[in-house]
């Protein structure tokens, strides 16, 4: 599996692992910090959306931007500059994709 894809699937329902960390970063403002600083936790997505147990969050906000891209160490990933670039790249920089017109034969 793609590493940036493995490492994304540690960003939501992430508290025990956050709170469990030494540092985390956010890969959308590329911020770097001790865990004690996240005072925002969500559980709201499209399939609770109406729900009112959502409250009872478990995915990490970050308290620099507000996204929740957040990714701790205890996930496994070194969290430095290179590797939150790197998740940034994959998951936040818009990217085409054009595609050739297929060369029609004479």
């Amino acid at each position: 599996m793609n590493e940036m894809l493995a490492a994304h699937r540690h960003i939501t329902n992430n508290r025990a692992e956050i709170e469990a960390s030494q540092q985390c970063g956010c890969f959308n403002c590329m911020q770097i910090f001790p865990p004690t600083e996240i005072v925002a936790w969500t559980g709201l997505d499209m399939s609770n959306f109406n729900d009112p147990n959502a409250q009872n969050a478990e995915t990490a906000v970050c308290p620099r931007c507000g996204s929740e891209s957040l990714i701790g160490d205890k996930s496994g990933y070194e969290i430095n500059t290179l590797f939150l670039s790197r998740m940034n790249q994959a998951w936040f920089q818009k990217t085409a994709i054009i595609r050739r017109p297929a060369k029609k034969e004479p």
